[in-house]
C-alpha cells in the first residue's frame, strides 16, 4: 500500500491528525510500513489504547494491504518534547 494512502486514511480518520508513513525496510517491500501519528485525540490514553485508534482507522487494510506497520504515537505536546 502506498504511504501516502496510508498517511490520508489516519489522518482523516483521527482528530487532528498529523501521520508520516515511510517503507520499514526498502521501497520494494510495500506490505511493511512505519508511520508516526501525532493527535491531540491521543491525550490521557495508554499507548495500547492510542495504537489501537491508529489500527482502527486503516481498518481491513491492516488484514489485507499492511502486513506489518511500526508505529509510533505522540499527543502534540509530547511530540514537541
Amino acid at each position: 500500500m502506498d504511504p501516502n494512502d496510508v498517511e490520508e486514511l489516519i489522518e482523516s480518520e483521527l482528530e487532528d491528525a498529523e501521520a508520516t508513513v515511510t517503507h520499514a525496510r526498502d521501497e520494494h517491500d510495500e506490505d511493511h510500513l512505519a508511520a508516526t501519528v501525532v493527535s491531540p485525540a491521543f491525550e490521557g490514553l495508554p499507548l495500547v489504547q492510542q495504537h489501537q485508534q491508529v489500527y482502527d482507522a486503516l481498518d481491513d487494510h491492516m488484514t489485507t494491504d499492511i502486513h506489518a506497520l511500526e508505529l509510533s504515537t505522540y499527543t502534540p505536546t509530547e511530540y514537541e518534547e
